[in-house]
């Protein structure tokens, strides 16, 4: 049960400071953060069969979907902390190291560039976007954050 609640704690803790650094890009560099409320439409409208939008702006909104979207974010990252923990088993969280949860945190930009960026219509790899190569970029370096954020909250926990 100790390892259950911790890995919540290390999948919570690496989304806060993905989130922290959304706010860092927001204030340095004037890049938006997030849409919260576009990603909890698109979550929400995944039960009515409807995966891939032309612009998940212009599909119906939903009750609540900022909401769901911030419920959604966080929920992924707890998830990703018990992937890491499947593959790394539970003396990981004891004794953590940073590649495995950078090589986690790399994989998981697929999620977004194969899954998310396509279904809310911004294509693969936000090809549609006009600064795609800007978007991966940061999309790697967000990802290679929440990876810091797996870590660093073991580290503590440890």
């Amino acid at each position: 049960m100790e390892t259950i609640a911790e890995t919540v704690v290390v999948g919570i803790g690496a989304t806060a400071l993905m989130d922290v650094w959304a706010v860092v890009l927001k204030r340095s560099i004037a890049f938006p953060p997030p849409n919260w409320a576009l990603v909890g439409r698109w979550f929400a409208h995944l039960p009515r069969g409807k995966v891939f939008h032309d612009d998940i702006a212009a599909a119906d909104p939903i009750t609540n979907e900022r909401a769901i979207g911030w419920a959604a974010h966080y929920a992924i990252g707890v998830l990703y902390a018990f992937i890491l923990l499947a593959f790394t088993g539970p003396d990981w969280l004891a004794s953590p190291t940073f590649l495995p949860a950078w090589v986690l945190g790399l994989v998981t930009v697929g999620a977004g560039w194969f899954l998310l960026q396509p279904g809310m219509g911004a294509g693969w790899m936000a090809s549609k976007r006009p600064n795609a190569h800007k978007i991966r970029m940061l999309n790697l370096v967000a990802h290679t954050v929440f990876a810091l954020g797996l870590y660093g909250t073991a580290a503590l926990l440890a």
